[in-house]
């Protein structure tokens, strides 16, 4: 599996056919999960190694996608370090008694790995079945500070940057505590079998370039850093980047993704070395096929699309995509 056109591509190394996954992928648009869903909610899923299996090869068995991606969420980390959660539907996370003082901070727990015995039970389900490289992945420490700032997902997140410009100093023990805490449990899934691991920085581009470069890179250096000796792919994704790609990308890592605010092109010109990955607007999903392969077309056109190269969407899957176009896309750009 180590010659799969996914890590080979992660490598850098050129591949016979470009690799294909998607963000979300596992969940939202297809049958199976809708069906799971019916019946239980969404942590219930994650913490039940044989279902979050299920829902994880699901994309693989129905789209001919290139990898998997762990069915989990990125509240499971905050849970496992003392945090109490609500996921609740149409609103997302929810936290009851968010940190919105100093003093607050200290409550976060220790991470240890015995509090996701589920998840790594799901990793070696997953290992034992799958023919393609499984992914596994965490929240980057900007997304899960606002998120136990807040209290529940923000348009603006102005409780988060009011709590990181009034208590620099509480801030970066919290995001030292989260990235300790992140470090962990990507080493743990990739002792228990992934075998790329991909840190999601959703919320991070409400904040200026030079508040990323002074409040939030050096704890996302520190957890790439951290994870060089675990000899896999190291994937650094976030939205609305354009305006900090260089400083984003400036973290040792294989590869970074990119949302569809920036040209796939001007994206590989900033970055330089590294692999990339996106970056199709999950909107173009909903679109007449036409509209979906010229879209591709254009987007293929602007790099070298086999070497050092993800084709991905910019975001998650949406959950009103016909799973059929979707496999339909997949074997369009396998066949590119």
């Amino acid at each position: 599996m180590n010659e799969s056109n996914f890590l080979k591509a992660c490598r850098g190394e050129q591949v016979e056919r470009i690799p294909v996954w998607f963000m979300r992928q596992a969940g939202r648009s297809l049958p199976g999960y809708r069906k799971l869903r019916e019946t239980h909610d969404v942590l219930s899923l994650t913490q039940t190694p044989e279902l979050a299996a299920q829902v994880s090869m699901e994309p693989i068995d129905l789209l001919g996608v290139d990898a998997a991606i762990l069915f989990a969420d990125i509240m499971l980390l905050p849970i496992a370090m003392g945090i109490k959660v609500e996921i609740i539907e149409g609103i997302g996370p929810v936290i009851d008694d968010p940190i919105d003082t100093p003093e607050k901070v200290a409550r976060l727990e220790k991470f240890t790995s015995e509090r996701i015995d589920y998840l790594q039970e799901t990793i070696r389900i997953l290992r034992s079945q799958l023919k393609v490289p499984l992914i596994g992945f965490s929240g980057a420490p900007f997304t899960l500070a606002s998120y136990l700032i807040e209290g529940k997902p923000s348009r603006t997140w102005f409780k988060t940057k009011r709590f990181m410009l009034e208590h620099p100093e509480a801030w970066n023990i919290l995001m030292a505590t989260l990235s300790d805490g992140i470090i962990e449990y990507l080493k743990t899934q990739i002792a228990a079998g992934a075998q790329a691991v991909q840190l999601f920085d959703s919320w991070v581009g409400a904040l200026s370039p030079e508040q990323y470069r002074t409040y939030v890179l050096p704890h996302v250096q520190r957890i790439f850093a951290g994870l060089k000796d675990q000899k896999v792919p190291r994937l650094h994704f976030a939205t609305n980047t354009a305006g900090m790609l260089e400083d984003f990308a400036n973290v040792d890592c294989e590869v970074i993704g990119v949302d569809w605010r920036v040209s796939i092109g001007d994206a590989k010109r900033r970055i330089g070395t590294k692999s990339l990955q996106g970056n199709l607007d999950p909107a173009t999903l909903l679109a007449p096929w036409g509209t979906i392969t010229q879209t591709t077309d254009r987007l293929l056109a602007e790099i070298n699309p086999k070497q050092g190269y993800i084709f991905n969407l910019g975001h998650g899957m949406p959950p009103e995509a016909d799973d059929m176009v979707i496999k339909k896309l997949v074997e369009y750009v396998h066949g590119k």
